[in-house]
């Protein structure tokens, strides 16, 4: 079991949050640091992949792929229709902006990480010893263009003054990538100070320090 404090109108009678994943961060880490920061529980069920190579769980998946995530008898497949479920669920208001206009932005900030994250993935996966210098040297563009965002707004977040699914996003995207290259955010000001912020969050620092979180490996080939 992980994290406390389920919301006052989720009773305790309802089942905790299911995620069905491998044994690492993956595409699963930022909506873990959600929930924490939520106050919320959640149960994993993890996957070896001894087991999803038979294949059994994979033919149940919708999609074939994980993570699965489960709300009681409700079932999700595909990592961001899982953030923007629980963005939804723990407060339009408060974690999906204040209005349809600031939801949209909300949106295009996810879009956005999505792609830096599926250009890490291909180079963890496809290409890392040939491409990680390649990689690193073309980092400061991705960057620079979240630093224009954060200095541009004044709230200190992607969109509005208040945290949403999209700053989970990034900030595990960032803690990526400061472990890929340590000294990636040195120039930019705001992203590095964003995410100091971010992870001095009272839960999500303690989620950070948790033997859960540092136990699990970024990428399941074992590059980071």
């Amino acid at each position: 079991m992980c994290s406390v404090g389920r919301r006052q109108t989720r009773t305790k009678k309802m089942p905790a949050y299911v995620i069905t994943y491998f044994a690492v961060r993956g595409r699963c880490e930022t909506m873990r640091m959600l929930l924490a920061d939520q106050g919320q529980e959640w149960k994993e069920n993890e996957v070896t992949f001894d087991t999803w190579k038979k294949g059994d769980l994979k033919a149940t998946c919708v999609f074939g792929q994980l993570p699965k995530f489960e709300d009681g008898d409700f079932t999700l497949y595909q990592s961001n229709a899982i953030l923007r479920y629980l963005a939804r669920v723990h407060g339009k208001r408060r974690l999906y902006g204040k209005d349809d206009k600031q939801a949209a932005l909300i949106d295009m900030m996810n879009d956005s990480c999505e792609d830096l994250r599926l250009k890490y993935v291909r180079m963890i996966y496809q290409d890392y010893e040939n491409g990680k210098a390649k990689y690193i040297e073309a980092l400061p563009s991705d960057l620079s263009k979240f630093e224009k965002i954060l200095s541009d707004n004044k709230g200190g977040f992607l969109v509005g003054g208040q945290i949403s699914y999209a700053d989970y996003h990034l900030l595990d995207l960032l803690l990526n990538h400061q472990v890929l290259s340590p000294g990636c955010l040195d120039s930019f000001p705001v992203l590095k100070s964003y995410v100091a912020r971010l992870s001095a969050r009272p839960k999500i620092k303690a989620f950070l320090e948790s033997d859960a979180h540092k136990s699990r490996p970024i990428n399941g080939n074992g590059k980071q």
